[in-house]
């Protein structure tokens, strides 16, 4: 009968070390899920290539599995982050690798999701348009305006 109190004994504390071994997993934070997406550009990357956004004194990179794209801060002629990709980068000279498609502003989405960066490299200009949620894109808006020396256009939704 001792046998069997000590063996009932251990194995409740097992089965609470086991407890509380998941309840410790279960409380770790979930390693974070690409934020961006590659959208459309000039660049050598696919539709949909989801990846990170590295923000440095001197540029920006966007990098995903398929490769990355570095822009200096010096190269940027235009950024954008609204709820489509406006007419004035539409209408820009680009040799588009994936061209995005102008989409009128839906009625009830009233919501930026495309960041789009207008630079020169190698003496043309070039674009890379990132699609991600403006609860990802907040905290980046600040770093990238103070950073750059220039201002992010983000589209507004006060109405007047």
């Amino acid at each position: 009968m001792k046998r069997r109190a000590g063996t009932g004994v251990g194995l409740r504390w097992t089965l609470v070390a086991l407890l509380l071994m998941a309840a410790a997993a279960y409380g770790r934070e979930k390693p974070s899920e690409p934020e961006f997406k590659y959208a459309a550009g000039t660049e050598n990357l696919y539709e949909g290539c989801e990846g990170n956004l590295e923000v440095d004194a001197t540029g920006m990179t966007f990098r995903c599995r398929a490769g990355s794209v570095n822009v200096p801060f010096a190269s940027i002629a235009r950024m954008e982050y609204r709820q489509d990709v406006s007419r004035k980068v539409l209408k820009t000279k680009l040799r588009w690798k994936i061209k995005p498609a102008y989409q009128a502003p839906l009625l009830g989405g009233r919501q930026n999701r495309f960041f789009t960066v207008v630079f020169t490299a190698d003496g043309r200009p070039h674009a890379m348009v990132l699609r991600v949620a403006p609860e990802a894109m907040r905290p980046y808006l600040a770093e990238i305006d103070l950073r750059a020396g220039r201002r992010v256009e983000v589209q507004g939704y006060e109405d007047y």
